[in-house]
């Protein structure tokens, strides 16, 4: 048997609130599922402090009580989760703008998965649902993983969303290692192009059902090659090929084939496309009520 390299580091970032801590709790089942090095790491937000010296003075002992305070947390949970996960975590803290602080963690790591809160009470609910949350997946070059629940098992049933554009492959690719046991849903959303120009242009219904049967062949058999040339057996996966829009077409498939796992990527097929796929992570992360991975790279 050949042994299996592992991964690259993971890094979850951590402002201490209930989602966060399901986060670093996801974080250290895979360090250990896989055997990644994993890094727990707290910003305190340098706007802040500058703050709070303006407003206490430079030497107001406050801000020493919060660095004391943030480190004390921050070894309780690393400690924590040593013991639980059975997995070694370096924790570190850091001073200033979240959203670079994060990515200059994640640069030099070389960190193959960054993991957050998909709700957190300080700069991390700014940081996934606010507009730095765009910045940081325009920014990083890194896998985001956004966790919503306490994990109570590895993922089982996720559901990779395909546009077919160079980052589909990697997006399968990235499934398998986060969630290697995992059975896989490849989905894609298809659409006859212009029907409804073409009803208000009188083409018959017969001839629109034509195209539309025609845009689901397609679909399927491109998910059958993109299947194929990534590897999967017949057993690890199954084709989902839904009519409609994209965004809402995802959330429905993700409550129905009751998923804990959504797997986006955040590049499309032009800079059009890139824009719509944004709006569709967007979408799935503000409505949606599983975790979800977003890919940052276009090859596997």
């Amino acid at each position: 048997m050949t042994s299996r390299t592992p991964p690259g580091p993971i890094l979850a970032a951590t402002d201490f609130s209930g989602p966060s801590r399901h986060a670093a709790d996801r974080a250290a089942r895979l360090a250990h599922e896989t055997g990644a090095a994993l890094t727990l790491l707290h910003v305190l937000p340098g706007g802040a402090l500058q703050e709070l010296r303006e407003w206490l003075g430079a030497s107001h002992p406050m801000e020493q009580q919060l660095h004391d305070e943030a480190d004390r947390q921050l070894g309780a949970w690393a400690a924590e989760l040593q013991t639980s996960r059975r997995v070694n975590i370096r924790a570190v803290k850091s001073t200033g703008s979240p959203l670079v602080e994060i990515d200059r963690e994640c640069e030099e790591l070389n960190a193959s998965l960054l993991v957050v809160g998909a709700r957190g009470s300080g700069f991390l609910r700014q940081l996934v649902l606010g507009s730095t949350s765009e910045r940081l997946l325009r920014r990083t070059k890194r896998a985001v993983l956004v966790v919503r629940h306490k994990p109570h098992e590895a993922y089982r049933h996720v559901l990779v969303a395909l546009d077919f554009s160079p980052w589909s492959a990697h997006a399968i690719a990235l499934a398998r290692r986060v969630a290697p046991h995992a059975r896989l849903l490849l989905f894609n959303a298809y659409q006859v192009p212009f029907e409804s120009k073409l009803r208000y242009a009188g083409v018959d219904p017969a001839t629109i059902d034509h195209y539309r049967k025609q845009a689901r062949a397609d679909a399927l058999q491109r998910v059958l090659s993109l299947a194929a040339s990534s590897g999967l057996k017949p057993g690890d996966w199954d084709p989902c090929i839904v009519e409609g829009e994209a965004s809402q077409a995802l959330l429905e498939q993700e409550q129905e084939q009751d998923c804990d796992l959504v797997v986006l990527g955040k590049h499309g097929r032009s800079v059009t496309e890139d824009m719509l796929l944004g709006s569709v992570s967007k979408h799935v992360l503000a409505e949606g009520s599983t975790d979800v991975l977003v890919s940052t790279a276009r090859d596997a």
